[in-house]
């Protein structure tokens, strides 16, 4: 029962972010205010389900964890729309793209105050114990680090595996196979899981401070270069790769279906 009462409330919550995001469509017409808005929804909506997953994970073990992972994961592929809540996102958009500088900085700055805002909330709901999966014995002031490994080898995992998953993303999107969002967040579950017991996985700078800054085990410092500099210098990283002419052909060969 409690497994079930965890699933519909993340699915609550997504399909709750899902509307607010479409309302903003509706109402907001500045582009720039109306992004920022749509990241910091997407941001609140990532932690506050992310926080549930890990309720799910020390409740119902490693393998409910990782199918409402791979299904939540696929919402946000099928739903998002172009917003990211994720850092590196919008600095590779910069990059590649040449979106404005402070347009990226202020839609950066909205994803943490939303994921923030998020975790404060979903903290204070476990607090007062508003549904039967909320008890007192929950200790939310307690936070371990999920770094289990030397700095160096966390920043190295977080960084090659964002990487990977940034290169599997691209490869699925150049060629579109039927089952394209699948397969994508298949592959971007079994990385979490390949990452889960030596960095946490995150592969994502928001969610990651989110939920982990300041944890006991690690110094403020050791979690911006784990998560911070490692995940954006591997996206980074990956938009090299990318480019390689033989790098593009190997992966897109890799994900393309066989031909009868």
């Amino acid at each position: 029962m409690a497994l079930i009462s965890l699933s519909l409330t993340i699915g609550m919550l997504m399909v709750l972010s899902h509307v607010v995001r479409g309302l903003l469509r509706q109402v907001v017409h500045g582009e720039l205010v109306r992004g920022c808005l749509a990241e910091l929804v997407a941001a609140a909506e990532m932690v506050a389900t992310s926080y549930e997953m890990s309720r799910v994970f020390g409740n119902h073990g490693i393998i409910a964890y990782s199918i409402i992972l791979f299904l939540t994961i696929l919402w946000r592929i099928r739903t998002w729309d172009g917003v990211t809540a994720c850092p590196y996102s919008l600095l590779g958009q910069y990059v590649e793209k040449g979106a404005q500088y402070h347009h990226t900085m202020l839609k950066i700055l909205a994803q943490l105050v939303g994921g923030v805002a998020s975790i404060r909330w979903v903290k204070y709901m476990y607090t007062i114990e508003v549904m039967h999966t909320h008890t007192s014995g929950d200790d939310i002031g307690y936070c371990e680090s999920d770094i289990q490994v030397p700095v160096v080898m966390g920043f190295l995992i977080e960084g090659s595996l964002t990487c990977v998953c940034e290169l599997a993303s691209r490869a699925l999107g150049e060629i579109k196979p039927k089952y394209a969002a699948a397969i994508n967040s298949f592959f971007v579950t079994s990385m979490v899981l390949v990452a889960f017991n030596h960095s946490g996985g995150y592969f994502n700078p928001v969610l990651a401070t989110c939920l982990k800054w300041s944890c006991r085990g690690h110094t403020n410092t050791e979690h911006i270069i784990v998560y911070w500099a490692g995940s954006i210098l591997g996206a980074m990283l990956s938009i090299k790769l990318w480019n390689l002419a033989t790098v593009k052909k190997v992966l897109v060969g890799f994900f393309k279906p066989k031909e009868e």
